[in-house]
């Protein structure tokens, strides 16, 4: 039953993957979410069935449009595919219970903005605005300690971000989105989320430097790091925060 029931939601995270893929993508050009249907954006070609099966339609077609050839941006099946395997990933670890619930609204918001924030360099408000209510209730409903560690953690995301988009380092939509994120991990998940982010953004970036990917003081988008060390501190931060101070103690 339980290898049933992961397959299921690794599934329903492919098809969800597919349709962020979509907010992501559309939001921020300001389309519409339903017209145009599915399509090519070099040709215009409407997409039929057979071309809409998260991941498995890009494999076949070789990563190229069916119709005209083109490219297809590989921002589409990596979108499917990390919903879908973040679905399991929370599954896994949680189940069908409250975090769980909250888990899978988690990774949902971190794929969207993510892939808008590695398309556009931009986190839609409007994503933001419509995750907030759901979380906000989801986070009273089931509440990871004291509701004030929730409230002093998205103080802190929103407030440890602020001097760097005065220094010019990032957007606004980078404090607001941490903002967020802190609301649901807490305090003191927020800090370690952070530093995660921090490390993952600077290790990946001098990599990516080095090998001439982007140059140096090339503008990146340091939303993907925040929305990783958010999960990171959703499902293990109580581990690793009690290693460290077992360690220093």
């Amino acid at each position: 039953m339980t290898i049933f029931i992961a397959s299921y939601i690794t599934l329903l995270g492919l098809i969800l993957g597919s349709f962020y893929n979509v907010v992501a993508l559309r939001v921020p050009a300001k389309e519409s979410l339903l017209n145009p249907p599915s399509h090519c954006p070099n040709c215009n070609t409407r997409l039929k069935a057979r071309d809409l099966f998260p991941v498995v339609s890009y494999l076949l077609s070789g990563g190229k449009c069916r119709y005209c050839g083109t490219r297809v941006s590989p921002l589409y099946p990596l979108g499917e595919a990390a919903t879908g395997l973040l679905f399991l990933w929370v599954y896994l670890l949680f189940g069908l219970t409250g975090k769980g619930i909250i888990g899978f609204i988690l990774v949902s918001l971190a794929v969207t903005v993510t892939v808008a924030d590695l398309k556009y360099m931009l986190i839609p408000n409007k994503v933001l605005l419509f995750f907030l209510p759901l979380l906000l209730i989801l986070v009273l409903l089931f509440p990871e300690g004291p509701l004030w560690h929730h409230l002093l953690g998205a103080v802190l995301g929103g407030g440890v971000l602020i001097p760097f988009v005065l220094l010019g380092g990032m957007g606004a939509g980078d404090v607001k989105l941490f903002a967020l994120l802190g609301l649901v991990i807490g305090f003191p998940n927020v800090i370690l989320a952070f530093f995660v982010a921090c490390l993952l953004g600077s290790v990946v970036g001098g990599l990516l430097m080095l090998l001439g990917v982007i140059k140096r003081k090339q503008p990146v988008p340091f939303g993907p790091w925040l929305a990783i060390g958010a999960l990171i501190s959703f499902g293990y931060g109580s581990h690793i925060i009690g290693a460290y101070l077992s360690l220093i103690g």
